[in-house]
Parts: C-alpha cells; sequence; structure tokens
C-alpha cells in the first residue's frame, strides 16, 4: 500500500483516484471545485482541507491540473513546501514540454522526485483503468512510478528524460487530430456521393483507412454503437481539450521549426470549432462543422 496525494479529481482524475483505491493504495485527494470534492466524498476517496494537507504525509503525489500554469503555481505555491523530502510527484496533467521540465528541476530543487505522465484514452479508459501513460524521467523514478501507473492504465511507457511524456502526447494527439478530421471529412464526402455510413465502415475500417478515429472514435451514429455520435457527442474528450492540446503541439512546432502543413491546419480547424459550439462536444463532433462547410 502507498500513501497517494491525488489533486484534480475532474472527470479524469476522479477515476484514476477510485481505481487507485481499488488496488489497495491509501488516497487523499483534493480540488478547488466543491462539487468536484463531493463526487470524491461520494466515491469514497478521502479528502482533503487543501492541497498541502493532502500531500503532507504522502509517498507519492499525482496532479491531474488543467494547465501548465496551475501545475508550476502549485509546486511553487505550497505543494513542493508541504511534502516530505524525497516524495515522487508523478505530473499526469497534458501540459507544454519546457514546462514539464520546469516542473521537474522545481521538484529536483526541493528535494523531491517528479515524473511528467501525460495520460491517453480519454474518461472512459480512466473509469475502466485502461490509460495509456507516458512517462519522462530517470529510469528509478519511472520504475518507483510504474506500480501506481499500472492501477490506473493498460500500457505505459517510458520515452524517454523529464518532458519527454508530453512531448510523446503531443505527437500523439496531433496524429488523432489530422486523423479525426480526415475520416470525418471522407463520410461527408462519402454522403454526398450516396455513399451509405454502414459500407463506407466496413470498407475503411478493414482497408488501408483503418484507425482509432474511424473504429472507436467514428464521428457517424450507427457503425460504433459505443462512439460519441451515438449519444449526441457528449465527451469524450472534449474540443476545447483537443484545441489546448493542439495549442501546445503548435507551440512545440514552432519551438522546433518544424514543418508540420497538417498539425498547423488541424490546430486552426480545432481552435474554430471549440470556439463555436464545440467546446462541449467530443472532438468527432468536428464533422458538423465540416457539414456545414464551416472549416
Amino acid at each position: 500500500m502507498t500513501r497517494v496525494a491525488f489533486l484534480g479529481l475532474g472527470h479524469m482524475g476522479l477515476p484514476m483516484a477510485v481505481n487507485l483505491v481499488r488496488a489497495g493504495h491509501e488516497v487523499r485527494g483534493f480540488d478547488l471545485v466543491p462539487a468536484a470534492i463531493e463526487a470524491a466524498g461520494a466515491a469514497g476517496i478521502r479528502v482533503a482541507a487543501s492541497g498541502a494537507d493532502a500531500v503532507a504525509d504522502a509517498e507519492v503525489v499525482i496532479t491531474m491540473f488543467p494547465a501548465g500554469r496551475h501545475v508550476i503555481e502549485a509546486y511553487r505555491s505550497e505543494l513542493l513546501a508541504a511534502a516530505r523530502p524525497g516524495t515522487l510527484f508523478i505530473e499526469s496533467s497534458t501540459i507544454a514540454v519546457d514546462e514539464a521540465q520546469t516542473a521537474h528541476e522545481l521538484a529536483l530543487a526541493a528535494g523531491h522526485r517528479n515524473v511528467d505522465a501525460p495520460v491517453s484514452g480519454g474518461v472512459v479508459g480512466a473509469e475502466n483503468g485502461t490509460l495509456a501513460f507516458m512517462v519522462g524521467g530517470s529510469d528509478e523514478d519511472f520504475a518507483a512510478a510504474l506500480p501506481l501507473l499500472e492501477a490506473m492504465g493498460k500500457r505505459i511507457v517510458h520515452c524517454g528524460g523529464p518532458g519527454l511524456g508530453q512531448a510523446a502526447k503531443v505527437c500523439n494527439n496531433m496524429i488523432l487530430a489530422v486523423s479525426q478530421i480526415a475520416v470525418a471529412e471522407a463520410f461527408v464526402l462519402g454522403e454526398r456521393l450516396g455513399l451509405e455510413h454502414q459500407a463506407l465502415f466496413d470498407v475503411a475500417s478493414n482497408a488501408s483507412g483503418q484507425c482509432w478515429a474511424l473504429t472507436t472514435n467514428c464521428p457517424v451514429p450507427g457503425p460504433v454503437p459505443t462512439s460519441p455520435a451515438n449519444r449526441d457527442y457528449q465527451p469524450g474528450f472534449a474540443g476545447a481539450l483537443m484545441a489546448k492540446d493542439l495549442g501546445l503541439a503548435l507551440q512545440a512546432i514552432e519551438q522546433t521549426s518544424t514543418d508540420a502543413q497538417m498539425g498547423r491546419l488541424a490546430q486552426q480547424i480545432y481552435a474554430a470549432y471549440a470556439a463555436g459550439d464545440g467546446a462541449g462536444r467530443d472532438f468527432s463532433g468536428i464533422i458538423s462543422d465540416i457539414r456545414d462547410d464551416r472549416v
């Protein structure tokens, strides 16, 4: 049993924390949102009075925050000072590579350990304990984090040194965004050519067009009953979050002078989608903007 402080008990963080409890770990949680605190208590998570209170006796601290500035501010303002020397910080938010490296340096300077471990798999993966973790940090810290990550996920990959878990996440989500747009465009084209959704799905899902955006996150109702398209595009993974992640990808593209034309275009498309009705809809709902010629 490991004493874990889990900070950030939203749609992703809460089920992740619940899976740690189910695996036999002692979890104390905290969130700034009262509704999240209430939901955590109802789910059996011991709720702390503050972030500092949560980490005070923890062996491991896991953070799942909206953005990098929240991580760095929390580290600087209270978490690192409140934690016991040598505490392992697992940063599972999706943040910029340089922000992850800053968090790592802050943790080390305060006498702690740190890995960045962003996730893929969405709310369903968090609930089912099937997330993928992309981890950046030393071999020793990765080994220390691994048992906890295995309680929350199915595939855990050590991507290299500090920040490289976030690098893998940025690249993965850029691939996902581009492929989701391509799948949506193909279905709209098929509709206008008179092709039935099921027929296109049956061909593409068993041919060279096969991809996760098609076979799991199919953007039209019917072919994949569990896809968000069958529940009016309730996320899932919201368009606003995809736009945020692509903003991080664009930042990395510009910092590295990479000629990533599809990544840049995907960022523009999802930024427009999130600024409209896509902020709270699943990112596969981009098909509506494509149908209406809004991209």
